[in-house]
């Protein structure tokens, strides 16, 4: 072969090697950082990964919500009305967040079922209801409750 054909060879492969690295940890990092969307009926029948992050969703149940007195704990159920799955969160909760609402939450689901999360997402006005929260309760069959009118 000649000498000039096997350095260009050689530059050519050297090159495919390294798109082929960069585009392999470019994929590995977008792998890492991707939140799925799992509703309550999903996590409850475990098709939910543990100890990963995911993000749930749904509609806050009524009188769920529990505070605890001495820490910015607090612990409520979000369902689909098929099911319902508990979330634990630290911190202090969106002005938006009520009882009777959805919202989605971004943590790990741990081995008890109960999803531990860092962030919790609340509508933006009475009328809003994340999407994926619209599309789980229509794919169960429900319909997002309409809000209550003041007057």
């Amino acid at each position: 072969m000649n000498p000039l054909r096997k350095k260009r060879l050689l530059i050519i492969l050297a090159i495919l090697v390294g798109i082929g690295g960069a585009v392999g940890l470019a994929l590995s990092a977008l792998q890492q950082n991707i939140n799925l969307f799992y509703t309550p009926t999903q996590i409850a029948n475990g098709e939910a990964p543990q100890d990963t992050r995911i993000r749930a969703g749904g509609m806050v149940e009524k009188g769920s919500l529990q505070r605890s007195g001495d820490s910015l704990d607090v612990k409520f159920i979000v369902t689909d009305f098929n099911k319902s799955v508990t979330i634990t969160y630290r911190g202090i909760l969106p002005d938006l967040f009520r009882e009777g609402q959805g919202i989605v939450a971004l943590g790990k689901l741990n081995g008890d079922g109960v999803v531990v999360a860092d962030e919790v997402l609340a509508k933006h006005d009475e009328k809003y209801m994340p999407p994926e929260v619209t599309k789980a309760l229509k794919d169960s069959g429900q319909s997002a409750p309409t809000p209550a009118k003041e007057g």
